[in-house]
């Protein structure tokens, strides 16, 4: 079976570190035969949206985030993995691999 994660990524001033851990996430989601789909939410406002399809289908959710998640009341009933934003950056197979556990807790 396909896993399949969801993420939003954000930081504090929506530049360079909210699309730095976007791409570290999708980088090893691939590696690790994982389905992602990423939202940024950044200074230029949000990229890539998750659908509700995408939420109803995604395991755990990641919040790779230094600021308020924006609509974060869509994600209400599902298992959320709350990290710094650089987490991912610096090692995103640790997180995705935390997310599925927390997934897999139920």
């Amino acid at each position: 079976m396909v896993r399949k994660l969801i993420a939003i990524t954000a930081c504090a001033t929506g530049v360079a570190h909210t699309y730095m851990a976007e791409k570290a996430l999708l980088k090893a989601a691939k590696k690790m035969g994982v389905l992602m789909k990423v939202e940024t939410q950044g200074a230029t406002g949000i990229g890539n949206k998750l659908t509700a399809k995408d939420v109803q289908i995604g395991e755990a959710v990641i919040f790779a985030t230094d600021t308020k998640v924006r609509d974060a009341d869509r994600f209400d009933g599902k298992k959320i993995l709350q990290v710094n934003v650089s987490d991912p950056i610096k090692d995103a197979e640790k997180v995705i691999n935390n997310a599925l556990e927390a997934a897999d807790k139920g």
